[in-house]
Formats: C-alpha cells, sequence, structure tokens
C-alpha cells in the first residue's frame, strides 16, 4: 500500500526507550511524542521524560500521567512541573494524558486539578475510553484537548464488530464535544482503515513507528470511488495565506501599522500567548472607524480589540464547500477572512472567502 513518510529521529539508547509518535493520519506528519513508561506511577513518568526530550526535537510531548496525581493537587505534580522545567519544556508543548479510574467521589477535586493544569498552560486528555472507568460525561465536564481510546479496545478491532462500534461511537461523541480523539495501538492496515472511516485523525501504535531509515510510513487511505458522492473539492490548507498577527493586548494604532504596511493585508488576527486566534480585525470596518470623526482620537490608544470580532476558524481539514457555509453563517461577515488553525488550535495562517468562491466557480463552468 503506498504510504506518506515523515521524517522522525528516535531517541537514543533501547528500543523500549524510543518516544512513540502521535501522527496525523491527513498529512502524515508526527504532531507529538510519547515516551514508553514503564509502571503506572508518577516516578515512571519522570524517569522517561529524558528519554524524550534528549532526542535534539522541539515536538510536543504526551505524557501518561496518573489520576490520583492530578487529585493529588499542586504538591504532587509539583515534581513532573519542576522535571520539565529542567529539560526546558514549557506547559503548551505538553499534553497530559489523565489515566485511571475516575472515582466519583474524587470527580471535583480531578476537575479543579485538570482545569488548574489548563491555567498553567498544558493541554490535557483523558485517556482509556471505552474500557477504562471513564464517565462519559466527565469528557464534557474536564473539556480536555484530546481524549483517547483504550488500548485494550483498540486490540479488539476490527475483529469484534461490537467492540469496532463502541469505539466510532465514542469518536462521535469526541468530535460532537469539540475533543480531538487519539487512536493508540494500531498495529495494522484494518485497524488504520477502521480508524480513519470513523473520522479520527490521530493515531499512535506499531504501524506508525519510525524505520530503520528513521521515518515514519503512514499508509495511505484505499479510495473508493463514489459517483453519487457530492465532491467537496480540496481543503482550506490548499488556500492558505500567511496571516498577519499582534497580541490580544495591541492597541488599535498597532492594528494601523500593520494594516499600513502593506495595502493586501486585509485582516489582522489578534492571538493569544499560544497563538491561538482569539479575535480578527477587517480591514474595511477597522479603518473605517478609526478614519471617522474622532474616531483617531477614541480608538487609537486603546485595545484593538475593541473594534474586533470573533475569529472564524476553520481547522485545515475543512473542504472549502465546508468552509464557504461556515463564511456564510453570519451575512454580515460574508467576505471576512476565515483563519485557519491546526492540530493544537493555533493559528496557521488565513483563507480569503473570494478565493474560495473563485475555486467553485471556476470548477462549475
Amino acid at each position: 500500500m503506498p504510504s506518506r513518510t515523515s521524517p522522525f529521529s528516535p531517541a537514543p539508547g533501547p528500543a523500549a526507550a524510543n518516544p512513540a509518535p502521535v501522527v496525523d493520519l491527513d498529512t502524515g506528519g508526527v504532531i507529538a511524542l510519547q515516551p514508553a513508561v514503564r509502571g503506572e506511577n508518577l516516578s515512571s513518568v519522570l524517569h522517561a521524560i529524558p528519554h524524550v526530550t534528549g532526542a535534539g526535537t522541539r515536538m510536543p510531548l504526551l505524557l501518561p500521567l496518573p489520576s490520583a496525581v492530578v487529585i493529588g493537587g499542586s504538591a504532587a505534580l509539583a515534581p513532573l512541573h519542576e522535571a520539565l522545567r529542567v529539560r526546558g519544556r514549557r506547559p503548551p508543548e505538553v499534553i497530559l494524558l489523565v489515566r485511571g479510574d475516575f472515582a466519583r467521589i474524587e470527580r471535583r477535586t480531578l476537575l479543579t486539578g485538570l482545569t488548574g493544569l489548563r491555567a498553567v498552560g498544558y493541554l490535557t486528555a483523558i485517556g482509556d475510553l471505552g474500557a477504562g472507568h471513564v464517565p462519559l460525561d466527565l469528557i464534557a465536564d474536564a473539556a480536555p484537548y484530546l481524549a483517547a481510546l483504550s488500548p485494550a479496545l483498540m486490540a479488539e478491532v476490527p475483529r469484534d464488530r461490537r467492540r469496532a462500534a463502541l469505539a466510532e461511537s465514542l469518536s462521535a461523541l469526541a468530535r460532537g464535544l469539540g475533543v480531538h480523539m487519539l487512536a493508540p495501538a494500531v498495529a495494522g492496515e484494518a485497524q488504520l482503515a477502521a480508524v480513519r472511516s470513523w473520522g479520527v485523525r490521530l493515531a499512535q501504535g506499531p504501524l506508525l513507528v519510525p524505520g530503520p531509515s528513521g521515518r515514519v510510513h503512514v499508509p495511505l487511505p484505499v479510495v473508493e470511488r463514489e459517483p453519487a458522492a457530492a465532491p467537496l473539492g480540496p481543503r482550506v490548507q490548499d488556500f492558505l495565506l500567511p496571516a498577519v498577527t499582534l497580541p490580544c493586548e495591541a492597541t488599535a494604532e498597532e492594528a494601523v501599522a500593520a494594516f499600513g504596511g502593506e495595502p493586501s493585508v486585509t485582516s489582522v488576527v489578534l492571538v493569544d500567548e499560544y497563538q491561538r486566534p482569539r479575535a480578527s480585525l477587517d480591514r474595511g470596518r477597522f479603518l473605517l472607524a478609526i478614519a471617522s470623526r474622532f474616531g483617531h482620537a477614541l480608538h487609537a490608544r486603546r485595545p484593538a480589540a475593541r473594534l474586533a470580532a470573533p475569529a472564524r476558524v476553520v481547522p485545515r481539514s475543512t473542504p472549502a464547500i465546508a468552509a464557504m457555509r461556515t463564511a456564510g453563517h453570519d451575512p454580515a461577515r460574508v467576505y471576512d477572512d476565515l483563519v485557519v488553525t491546526d492540530e493544537m488550535g493555533r493559528c496557521i495562517g488565513i483563507v480569503r472567502v473570494s478565493d474560495l468562491i473563485r475555486h467553485v466557480a471556476s470548477g462549475a463552468r
């Protein structure tokens, strides 16, 4: 089967210590590394961190973390914070995958701990869905960045149709909650095909580890012809343009300078410290407000966010037709630029709606 390849250099040392890549099945790229952790306690995690941070890469990390550590509060988490600090890793570069039994009596404490971790800047994740003791409403309450299916459940896919249906329903649930789903322990192409059919983009396992060349080979999906299906066309990443960004706290005067530097700049995206889009400034509306009577005096030294609108965000894998539907939700902003994000929710560029319309129109002729 054809495959995509993604360069990845495993960490030095024994194979058991090699980190497992988390792969984006759509692009074939590695988005994070998970160290091999021997044991179910924090000490095992701390022991594994040097193996994955010593690989000469700044890839984000996926670290399994026992739920008891999160429930233990700041004191229990302090060694983890220190270990990452010593290795030069910042919280936004780390996804903490919380695993273990989630007892009802400790639920509030666990949620408080997860909220605290997010406040520090970590991305949080819930693991073992489908075979672990994870109440489904906990996913809604915890609002994690990512949820991971249980490796035990994945081991039965696709041999057991009932378990495959369970995994598919959990993937649909996560998608409805706005949570990324990770399929672990993918060992064969039949499993990979099932994972793709559920709409899951992130996966890891023996099938997706670096080969002797140090590259991850991702088998391409088998495309089945479906003449009756309406083509959705290319994805928005095919129309991606670099975005002009400013911090959320930037002043209107700084935004004026950003627009004034180049007439082709149609929007400015206001991002937080993690490059996640929070608002956007449309060139026409913003400059009109500034140029109005007393506009400069009223707004120049104040936050530009006062004149911004919520960013219209689309993941980079969104089909062009679906992106146009997003653009049409607000008639007053039909032609505003769409902000494109990566798997981490970070702004990677913009797409002009006019480019999408031009493509669709040219395809209709």
